[in-house]
């Protein structure tokens, strides 16, 4: 239940300012306009625009006292959908999103939940106890639309499956080869790996509950719910994956990695395997590496200005070590990527060990880490030496072998590229110097540092203009310096006070707002000054500032910029970059 729903509210009014979306000036404005014209409370809010269709709903909500549900948060399930045939869903408005076997009830949303009849209607047709709820009309459309379109295939097989799983416990749970890629749990596996390609994501979680197994899509960076399966198809589905993998299917306790390779609307993809035992069962992560995915440019990545040219400088060196830091999933080896794709010509030998290789660059020898066979990073480092390069990349410096190794190389007269897990640029000396690399070879060889995140760009075919709000004006006024004041003066000669954009949500970018990924970053070149600071091992603090002096952006402050030009929002900057 949302908002202050405990409370007797007498109409939608009450409600709205005691929730604080609406003034007491307001509240009287649309009192005295309903007495007046005796018009329906509800139509006048919404005609006066002075909240938005989410609040006024969950609104109405708590003055029904009936759950709001935002669906995009909830997830669905394929057997409450297959409970309600489209025509019905369509005619009544509303969307089955979540099915309770044990306490037998169905969840439903709908634009009128008091439509008692429909209610009623639903009962006898599922023999189930229905719970409504509310949510936005417009939202239970594009479910209806979308979900109904998608998901006939995944919830006729979820059924075929569960009915083969009656006739003969064996065929379901797929435990030899003679199941063919008809079946319908192959199906399934198949609609869940479609999905994700379609809908751009980059890792697909399988996760067993207690009552159910959740399928979760990490699009453009976050965790998206799409799926709710039925508990009693989870060990085919994860035993159908195996088999594609080439992994042990009777093997339950340990954690096994695999790949495969899949094909869909022309797109060829690679997937990473990776099972977990959980309390529940056996949880499954699939990585998807899109073969034909064009290796981006640093412009494209979000690097421009200042920091490109002082990027762009320290690869132009024939020598010395450029390390790109920033937790897992920061984009660090796209950044390295799209730098190898620019220093790689056919006068340069260039290298790279790798875990794993995720983009396959033409012109470029490419090794994937084998622990097992002893290929480490460190060990691969060392035979790259023997092999006459003039440009490394390592896929991380994890240890102080790798480090010293990597430091040497670039000492020797090699160009090398790294990543390191620290949180800004200016992290990344200290860090060295605690894995015992000396300070003098380390101010020798290090050229530049780059520190990185991803956020989400805002969908630009439903973005609007928004007012900044006052706190976070001045905290972005803080944050950038005299920096906005070049902002706001372009804003100015184009007519326009300054404005950010609000995402909005359409079918394109799925409901959600955002659309696409783009980076923020901080370069760190290694100056005198700087190189200073790490030989007498000054703290990484000291080091910030006085790269800040010589005109470094941060990461929030690059991130500000971004949302002041309307890549971005505030709330994605915040989102990576507080720290």
């Amino acid at each position: 239940m949302s908002g202050p729903a405990q409370k007797n509210y007498k109409t939608i009014r009450e409600v709205l300012l005691a929730k604080g979306l609406i003034s007491q000036e307001q509240s009287d404005e649309i009192n005295l306009r309903q007495l007046k014209t005796g018009e329906i409370e509800e139509n006048i809010i919404r005609d006066l625009r002075i909240i938005s269709d989410d609040q006024l709903v969950e609104a109405k909500a708590d003055f029904l006292k009936i759950p709001f549900v935002n669906l995009d948060d909830v997830g669905f399930s394929p057997e409450a959908l297959a409970l309600v045939p489209e025509s019905v869903a369509l005619k009544y408005r509303l969307f089955a999103y979540k099915l309770d076997t044990k306490a037998k009830n169905l969840y439903v949303t709908m634009v009128d939940p008091l439509d008692l009849e429909t209610v009623e209607f639903l009962e006898k047709k599922t023999n189930l106890s229905v719970k409504t709820s509310m949510s936005l009309p417009k939202q239970i459309e594009e479910y209806i639309k979308e979900k109904y379109e998608r998901e006939k295939g995944i919830a006729s097989e979820v059924s075929k499956a569960l009915d083969e799983r009656k006739k003969d416990e064996k065929k379901v749970v797929i435990n030899s080869k003679q199941v063919s890629a008809e079946a319908p749990v192959a199906k399934i596996v198949t609609t869940i790996l479609e999905y994700a390609v379609k809908s751009r994501a980059s890792d697909i979680h399988i996760e067993p509950q207690e009552e159910s197994v959740r399928v979760r899509y990490r699009i453009d960076g976050i965790l998206q719910e799409k799926y709710i399966l039925p508990r009693n198809v989870h060990e085919a589905v994860v035993s159908r994956i195996k088999i594609l993998s080439n992994l042990k299917i009777d093997e339950k306790r340990v954690p096994q990695d695999g790949r495969f390779f899949f094909s869909t609307d022309g797109q060829d993809v690679d997937l990473r395997i990776s099972t977990l035992p959980t309390v529940y069962g056996e949880k499954v992560v699939m990585r998807l590496l899109k073969k034909s995915q064009k290796v981006p440019t640093l412009p494209d990545l979000g690097l421009r200005g200042r920091a490109l040219k002082n990027v762009m400088e320290a690869i132009e060196r024939p020598h010395g070590i450029i390390i790109v830091c920033g937790p897992t999933g920061s984009g660090k080896t796209t950044t390295l990527y799209s730098i190898l794709d620019k220093v790689s010509t056919p006068k340069v030998n260039v290298m790279t060990i790798e875990d794993p290789v995720e983009y396959q660059i033409k012109g470029i020898s490419q090794v994937q880490v084998n622990v097992q066979a002893g290929l480490t990073f460190a060990a691969a480092l060392r035979s790259f030496l023997r092999q006459d390069p003039n440009i490394i990349m390592v896929g991380e410096i994890r240890d102080t072998e790798t480090a010293e190794l990597a430091i040497n190389a670039a000492l020797t007269g090699h160009l090398v590229f790294s990543t390191l897990h620290t949180n800004d640029a200016s992290g990344v000396p200290p860090r060295m110097l605690d894995m015992g690399v000396e300070p003098f070879l380390l101010v020798s060889s290090l050229n530049c540092v780059v520190g990185q995140r991803v956020l989400r760009r805002v969908c630009k075919t439903c973005a609007q203009e928004a007012d900044i709000p006052a706190d976070i004006e001045k905290e972005m006024r803080t944050t950038l310096g005299p920096i906005i004041d070049v902002i706001e003066d372009k804003w100015k000669k184009d007519g326009k006070p300054i404005k950010m954009m609000k995402p909005v949500g359409c079918e394109e970018c799925n409901n959600t707002g955002y659309l696409g990924r783009i980076a923020i970053y901080e370069v760190m070149p290694i100056s005198e000054k700087i190189a200073k600071l790490i030989v007498e091992k000054k703290p990484a603090s000291e080091i910030q500032r006085l790269a800040m002096e010589e005109g470094m952006l941060t990461m929030k402050q690059d991130g500000y910029v971004k949302v002041l030009e309307g890549v971005t929002t505030v709330d994605e900057v915040l989102r990576v970059a507080q720290y």
